[in-house]
């Protein structure tokens, strides 16, 4: 069995209510099971409903035992593990990984705060699971059973993994929160800092940083780009954000050959209406041109690569 369920897709904030009923309003939360191993990537506020099934339902076989992957640590990819009910359960034994943070802060400490008694009533020392920290960078890992776990630097604000789970033959992987990379020295010769040189340089620089995002997702089963906005809201002010456009999406996963691709980190301000509006268009746009299936992304759809 190698599956994969969506239990939040939301960007920045959740946005609970009438209009998010078809695609979600909870933040990044995907659980991924690779034969009997339980895989979490990130801890938005989609974690807890996953805690509630697992406590219901997979917690009648034994302890919960779970490896949870951190893309970053900005709020809306964490704010849901206070929320995660088998933190409370003895037995539950959680592996806790994320990227290095720049600050001086610990990844126990960014995700403990949180269990503070200034934001929660129960502090991280309190809790009942068996929880263990691991600082990552851009490495693999083997995770035993069959299962090897590869991370790669995404571009965002602050330090972001993306992550590539490969399972008897199949391949998933994650990419967001990201945008690609760009030159970022003045390539206009009527710049007064312009350098020739320089310029030629941060093109290259960027063009080769692009291309070993895209080998990093190569030949995928399964995809899951940020897609927060069309490439006319990014450029319009929307640089230097950390975010995708959907067609940067598109045209990056059908170069690396992905088979499935999903849009996802939709937009906080989008409806369902919209959309299910931009799902049909890009889908209009690839059909028949490509052998990638595209699609947004939805709470609680799951996706099987293996039986």
């Amino acid at each position: 069995m190698f599956t994969v369920k969506i239990w939040g897709d939301r960007g920045s904030m959740p946005v609970p209510g009438p209009d998010t009923v078809v695609f979600g309003g909870n933040t990044a939360c995907i659980e991924v099971r690779c034969g009997k191993r339980l895989i979490i990537i990130d801890a938005g506020s989609g974690i807890r409903g996953l805690g509630e099934w697992l406590a219901r339902n997979d917690l009648k076989k034994g302890p919960i035992d779970a490896d949870i992957f951190i893309t970053h640590t900005h709020w809306d990819h964490i704010m849901g593990f206070p929320m995660f009910t088998p933190i409370y359960i003895p037995g539950t034994k959680l592996r806790i990984h994320g990227p290095v943070n720049f600050e001086d802060e610990t990844l126990e400490q960014i995700i403990g705060t949180q269990l503070s008694y200034r934001y929660w009533p129960v502090r991280q020392d309190e809790l009942a699971a068996e929880i263990k920290y691991q600082s990552l960078k851009e490495t693999e890992m083997d995770l035993g059973d069959g299962v090897t776990v590869k991370t790669k630097y995404l571009n965002h604000p602050v330090l972001c993994l993306g992550y590539r789970v490969e399972y008897q033959g199949k391949v998933f992987v994650s990419a967001y929160d990201h945008e690609p990379f760009v030159n970022v020295f003045p390539s206009d010769p009527a710049d007064p800092d312009y350098d020739a040189a320089v310029a030629e340089e941060g093109e290259q620089a960027a063009q080769e940083e692009n291309a070993r995002i895209e080998a990093f997702f190569r030949d995928a089963d399964v995809l899951v780009h940020d897609t927060q906005y069309t490439a006319k809201e990014y450029t319009a002010g929307k640089r230097g954000w950390g975010h995708s456009s959907f067609e940067h999406a598109i045209n990056a996963g059908n170069r690396a050959r992905v088979k499935r691709l999903l849009l996802f980190h939709h937009d906080p301000n989008r409806t369902d209406t919209e959309l299910q509006e931009l799902e049909l268009f890009y889908q209009g746009k690839v059909a028949g041109r490509t052998g990638m299936r595209v699609e947004a992304a939805r709470e609680g759809l799951t996706l099987t690569l293996l039986p």
